[in-house]
Formats: C-alpha cells, sequence, structure tokens
C-alpha cells in the first residue's frame, strides 16, 4: 500500500545512510520530536477487554492477527477499525502465546502449557477452520514460542527437558512437527527457561539463523544456530538475572548480526535497572545499554526498512531507541506486552485488556 507523506519522511530519516562506507548515521534521538513526525500508538477497539493478547502477527499496515488468554484469535484486514473473531473452536481453556502469519489467510498459533496444553493450530482460510497440527504429550515440556524461517519452514522450543531446551521443528507450514535431537544442544542451567510473554523469545532472521532467549537462572542467555536448531551456542547478557522473575524476555534480529534483547524483573515492585542490550555480531558478545528503558521491558521489534530504530514495550510503556539500542527514550506509557512490524511500515502492539493499538506517524 502507498505510505502516507509524514510516514515517507519518517521513513526517509530513518533508513539516511551516510556518504561513506560503514554504519549507517544514527537517528538523531530529537529528528522524531515534532508532533508531526513523533511515531504514536492509536488505540484499536478489539470488543475483547477480558482477554490479554500476547501473541501477535502484523502482516502489515491493514492486516494484523492478536492472540490470548481464554483461546481468542482475533484478525483484522481494515487496519483495526473491526476484528474477526477467528478463534479455533474447542480452545476456550487454553492461553495462547504467539502467534505467526504468512498473510491474511494463512497462519500458526501456539497455546502453551505443561503437557498437552502446549498445542499448535494452523489455518489456510482466515480462520474460518483450524487444523490441530500438534498436541505435547510429553509432561516434562512446556512451549513457550515460536518462529518461521519461511512459510514452510519452522520451529517452536520448549522450557528444558532433561536438561536441555527442546526444538520443535516443521518443514511443511506447520502441517506436520518433530522433535529435533538435543545433541547440539548447551546443557540448561539450574532453573534456566524461557519466558512465554511476548512470543519473542525464539525468533529467526534469513533462512537458517535463530535465537533464543532464557531467564530465571543465574546469567541471562541468548542461543544462537546459524542451521535451524541443530546446533547451538550460548552467551550470557547483561539483563539481570538470578531469579525466576528475571531474564531476556524478547530477542529481534535485523540481520544475522545486529540484535536487541530486552527483559529484566516482570514483577511490578521490583526495578529492572538494565532491562536492554544489543549485539553485532550475530549474538556472541552483547553490551547493555548506555540509557536503557526505564522499567522491565517484554518484547521488542525493529522498524522496517531502518538499520537503527526499534521500539520495545511492556506494561509501563513503549520505548523507541534511534542509534541501534545504544540509549532508549519512552514515547509512550501505555501497557502493552508485544510489538511486531509489517514491511509497509505497519507496526501494532498488543496487551491486557484487549488492547490492541497500531503505530500512525
Amino acid at each position: 500500500m502507498a505510505l502516507g507523506a509524514s510516514c515517507v519522511a519518517v521513513l526517509a530519516a530513518l533508513t539516511a545512510v551516510p556518504a561513506q562506507a560503514g554504519e549507517p548515521q544514527p537517528l538523531s534521538p530529537d529528528a522524531l520530536s515534532s508532533n508531526a513526525r513523533s511515531p504514536h500508538w492509536e488505540l484499536k477497539g478489539t470488543g475483547s477487554p477480558a482477554v490479554r493478547f500476547r501473541g501477535l502477527a502484523a502482516v502489515g499496515r491493514n492486516t494484523a492477527w492478536v492472540a490470548g488468554t481464554q483461546g481468542t484469535v482475533l484478525r483484522t484486514t481494515d487496519g483495526g477499525a473491526n476484528w474477526r473473531n477467528v478463534s479455533p473452536p474447542g480452545a476456550a481453556e487454553l492461553q495462547f502465546r504467539d502467534i505467526e502469519a504468512f498473510d491474511a489467510r494463512r497462519a500458526v498459533v501456539l497455546a502453551i502449557g505443561e503437557g498437552e496444553a502446549s498445542r499448535v493450530y494452523r489455518t489456510e482460510d482466515g480462520g474460518r477452520t483450524w487444523t490441530e497440527s500438534f498436541r505435547n504429550t510429553d509432561a516434562k515440556a512446556f512451549y513457550d514460542c515460536l518462529t518461521f524461517f519461511d512459510s514452510r519452514h519452522g520451529l517452536a522450543m520448549s522450557d528444558p527437558v532433561d536438561g536441555k531446551f527442546r526444538i520443535l521443528s516443521t518443514g511443511d507450514g506447520g502441517r506436520t512437527w518433530k522433535v529435533l535431537p538435543s545433541a547440539g544442544m548447551p546443557a540448561a542451567q539450574e532453573g534456566e527457561a524461557g519466558f512465554a510473554a511476548s512470543g519473542q523469545c525464539l525468533v529467526s532472521s534469513g533462512s537458517r539463523d535463530v535465537w533464543l532467549a532464557t531467564g530465571g537462572a543465574a546469567r541471562a542467555r541468548v542461543l544462537h544456530s546459524f542451521d535451524r536448531g541443530l546446533t547451538w551456542t550460548a552467551s550470557d547478557t547483561p539483563i539481570p538475572a538470578g531469579d525466576p522473575a528475571r531474564g531476556v524476555f524478547a530477542l529481534a534480529f535485523r540481520d544475522r548480526a545486529h540484535g536487541l534483547a530486552v527483559g529484566g524483573d516482570y514483577r511490578p515492585d521490583q526495578t529492572s535497572p538494565q532491562p536492554a542490550a544489543r549485539t553485532t555480531d550475530g549474538g556472541r558478545a552483547w553490551q547493555p545499554a548506555a540509557q536503557p528503558p526505564p522499567a522491565y521491558r517484554s518484547g521488542v521489534a525493529w522498524l522496517p526498512h531502518s538499520r537503527t530504530a526499534a521500539l520495545a514495550v511492556g506494561p509501563t510503556g513503549t520505548d523507541l531507541t534511534v542509534d541501534g539500542g545504544r540509549t532508549w527514550r519512552t514515547v509512550d506509557t501505555g501497557s502493552y506486552d508485544t510489538v511486531d512490524c509489517g514491511p509497509d511500515l505497519g507496526c501494532w502492539a498488543a496487551g491486557e485488556q484487549g488492547r490492541v493499538a497500531r503505530l500512525e506517524w
């Protein structure tokens, strides 16, 4: 779709590249300060105030899917003016925490929980019908997140089973799934797990690279695989850990080298002094943000077509970085759990009390 004039102006600023070769010129922290150019959230009523949406898939400015509590899945194709309840039948007791959509018709949604509560459903007709393609039968497994490299190849991750994170793989768009061998997975720390807070504890970039975020243990780590989940390496992050409520909650990679991690301590009565970090080498090393968000953040997303701008969201607000994660500033104080952007600069956020919003420019 055509982008509005103000959107084009912001996009031009965000994608500015210096004449000399090297890193892109970061956008000035004041460059988005005017009302005409400052991105802001516009709430889109869903009519579902009792539902918390932690699963979100932004296809574009017009089309988005959200998934949440009470087995709820909603879809819009008109920019949030109207939402269609396309929840899978018989799923009211499930907790949907992640959804990946390829377009307005095809989507895969993950339900979390112990044992058979962890399930995967897929649709090819915009949610009119769903097929349950996976149901966990291992009482020790608890699936948290899923990601797709393309419309056929994807992974889902479970908290550690027998001392290692478990990876589920599909090569046919989510129709069938198989557990990958665990030989290439490092041992988990005591108490280590993923956080099913925003559908972003497992993310991918390109055709083979995938990253897994952890917390709950002595160190908050990010695990990276370059071969679609067969072998993994682990790196420590500076995000606080050492407690079941602390760690890395969400990741975003704009390519195989440049990534962002956010998290902290999700308890509202606890501080999160360093809830953000960045990497420029694919996750081998992580640097703390020089000016981090002021509190725990559960979701993060790069702005499309930008090499330096991204959004982080959490229960106490939204923060913007315009220098690749070095510094963040709060641009909104509304509560959101997750954020996602489509390629046409259609960015969405979702969270508690049925809140869904689209980024306006």
